[in-house]
């Protein structure tokens, strides 16, 4: 059995990272999944939130995805973003300024539409600095 596999991560704009990784951890609909060599095929829909990659050569990387799919195939995992950038390219006091926003829009909410995109926007604003809390952990430079 092989110790890697071939991980795409491509969002809407640009292709972010192609190359061979040992492990992927990805943010799914019902809780974060992790994909190892030998995996079962999978399609399953992301949220947004961190996307950790273990490189083949031992390396960590972490990603932000804003939702969208992964697909994992016998000797290929390709993860197709809304958007994605590295982590380190984050702004924690943008992503901390739109918390605080979204906090004050639900607080304060006009109607159910109002109510319903504050809510998807702290999620977002929440997923991102969950995101950077992770890279945190891991020295702030990958």
């Amino acid at each position: 059995m092989a110790n890697s596999f071939q991980c795409e991560i491509v969002s809407a704009e640009r292709s972010i990272f192609s190359g061979e990784i040992r492990q992927i951890v990805a943010a799914g609909m019902m809780g974060d999944l992790g994909i190892m060599p030998g995996h079962a095929p999978l399609l399953t829909e992301l949220k947004p939130g961190p996307l950790r990659i273990l490189g083949e050569d031992g390396e960590e990387s972490i990603y932000y995805v804003d939702g969208g799919f992964i697909e994992v195939q016998p000797t290929l995992v390709s993860v197709l973003a809304d958007s994605a950038v590295r982590a380190r390219d984050l702004d924690e006091a943008e992503a901390e300024s739109a918390r605080q926003e979204a906090q004050k829009s639900l607080n304060e909410k006009q109607s159910d539409l109002d109510y319903t995109r504050a809510a998807a926007e702290l999620a977002e604003a929440v997923a991102k600095l969950r995101t950077l809390d992770q890279l945190r952990r891991l020295g702030g430079k990958r």
